[in-house]
Parts: structure tokens; sequence; C-alpha cells
């Protein structure tokens, strides 16, 4: 009877074993996606600080294509 306990434990830490086992390989799979999120979001950051210079470039030529226009006189 109490052999019978010690395998049950045994079979119980086993299970363990094997869970951990099997969540440490999950975490690093869930590590290798978060760092390939965290690549691709720094590029995107990049792409989009790249375009807001663009936006601010073109709104600064055409602001003094405006202001050109206005020193027209008409008659």
């Amino acid at each position: 009877m109490e052999f019978l306990k010690f395998n049950e434990l045994e079979k119980k830490i086993n299970g363990l074993i094997a869970d951990h086992a099997l969540l440490k390989k999950r975490n690093l799979e869930l590590e290798g996606l978060l760092q390939n999120k965290s690549m691709e979001l720094e590029e995107v950051n990049k792409k989009i600080g790249g375009l807001r210079e663009e936006r601010d470039a073109i709104r600064t030529k055409v602001d003094s294509l405006l202001d050109l226009l206005r020193e027209i006189k008409t008659p």
C-alpha cells in the first residue's frame, strides 16, 4: 500500500516535470514572437517618423506656395 502512494507521487512529479518542460518551451516561443513583434514595431515607428517628416516638408512647401499666391495682386 505504501508503494502505491510512492508510485502515485512519482507519477504526479513526472507530470509536473513534463508540464514544466512544455511551459518552458512555449515560453521560449512566445519570447521569440515578442522579439519579432518588437522589431516590427520599431520598423513601423521609423516609417511613421519618415512619413511625418515628409508630411511636414509638404506642408511647408504648400504654405510657401499659398503665400506666393497671396502676394499676387488681382486687377
